[in-house]
């Protein structure tokens, strides 16, 4: 029995060791008591007392979590925070028709979102190819966190002024395109990214947004029903802005703002917003786990002869 102790309390000894490493790599969260409020992960679901200094302390444990009660549905009139936190329940937890889906998205909340706009101008053969020229991104609420001119990798041979609003007065504050697009990315990087045809913002970004992450208010059928027009129809950011939130955008010969633009989509995905994710929800496949990779297997995996290049393995021979 005493040996059998001490294998035990090694076995205890390198575990606790691993699981420090854990939690310095941030792979794992730190344990905390229940004087905290905070629910803990730990190796038991129960909650015990043991002695500590002849006096009776609480050890840690697991809380189970007290069910949240979801209302079924909330008016256009309900603040941005209470849809944030309602769209975060029905992610998390579903409710009603969707109980028991698999939800394909991690929990939301306004801080995940952005909205984003790119203005372009022509450049190649007879201007054709479009370039990106100007980006702007917004948050929830529309402040704008981003925006900025962008040079173009090609000589510019069309401004295209009348849509972009972009001028050669512009071009000598831009920053080059390989600069702008790391300061893009970084900022979508996790991120929901709202957008009206966003699909050519991305294509001047040189970019791929995940398919589940990317939110295209041309192709929300809800904000075409919502406007009376036809489900399946493409309509304009203009049009949609002008039914939906009796507001005139892309007006006058001064060319777009793509501020305002990502500002409005921004505004029309939110009226929509929990109809349109609880649908999402259900057509769209559940988002795989990320791997959990354990550190402490890395040097030896790379010791491994199979993760050798083969000509390396012929010459050691």
């Amino acid at each position: 029995p005493q040996g059998r102790s001490k294998k035990k309390s090694r076995k205890h000894q390198r575990f606790m060791e691993r699981r420090a490493l854990l939690e310095q790599k941030g792979l794992l969260s730190p344990r905390r008591c229940l004087g905290s409020q905070a629910p803990v992960v730990g190796l038991e679901a129960r909650s015990t007392l043991t002695k500590a200094g002849g006096t009776m302390a609480p050890r840690c444990g697991k809380v189970p979590k007290p069910k949240q009660v979801v209302s079924p549905s909330l008016s256009l009139s309900t603040s941005p925070d209470s849809i944030a936190r309602h769209h975060s329940v029905l992610l998390s937890q579903g409710n009603g028709s969707s109980k028991g889906v698999q939800m394909y998205s991690p929990l939301l909340c306004p801080g995940k979102y952005v909205a984003i706009d790119c203005e372009m101008v022509g450049t190649g053969p007879q201007g054709r190819l479009s370039e990106l020229a100007r980006c702007s991104v917004v948050n929830y609420e529309g402040d704008v966190i981003y925006d900025k001119y962008i040079q173009p990798e090609l000589p510019i041979v069309d401004y295209r002024t009348r849509w972009s609003g972009i001028t050669k007065q512009h071009m000598k504050k831009a920053i080059p395109f390989k600069t702008a697009q790391a300061e893009i990315l970084k900022i979508l990087k996790d991120k929901i990214v709202v957008g009206h045809a966003i699909h050519n913002d991305f294509q001047a970004l040189k970019y791929f947004h995940p398919k589940d992450r990317t939110r295209d208010t041309s192709r929300i059928p809800v904000l075409n029903q919502k406007a009376g027009l036809p489900v399946r129809a493409s309509v304009s950011l203009k049009s949609l802005a002008r039914h939906l939130l009796q507001k005139k955008i892309q007006v006058g010969c001064k060319g777009h703002s793509s501020v305002e633009d990502a500002q409005t989509a921004m505004e029309l995905y939110r009226l929509v917003e929990v109809q349109w994710e609880m649908e999402l929800a259900h057509s769209l496949p559940p988002r795989p786990p990320s791997p959990v990779t354990d550190p402490t297997t890395d040097s030896s995996q790379y010791m491994d002869d199979r993760y050798w290049p083969t000509d390396l393995m012929a010459s050691s021979l």
